[in-house]
């Protein structure tokens, strides 16, 4: 399984929470890649988990504080 900023932004407007087989749906009814629903079946089924957040499922993803970029000067 493997995640990019371009594969893991296919589940930011995702019905949070939800579980996996909520998410397989999501990503197929929005037309994301094939990697995407790939990826999302190999987490692990653990019947009525509910992810939280695309944070949940990829630990590394980048969040706003990750970024050095100051809005307040534009």
């Amino acid at each position: 399984m493997y995640w990019t900023l371009e594969l893991a932004s296919y589940l930011e407007d995702a019905p949070w929470p939800a579980t996996r087989d909520e998410l397989i749906d999501y990503a197929i009814r929005s037309g994301a890649p094939v990697a995407v629903t790939e990826n999302l079946q190999q987490l692990e089924d653990a019947g009525d988990e509910q992810y939280e957040g695309v944070e949940d499922i990829w630990p590394d993803y980048p969040t706003q504080d990750d970024f050095y970029f100051n809005e307040d000067e534009y």
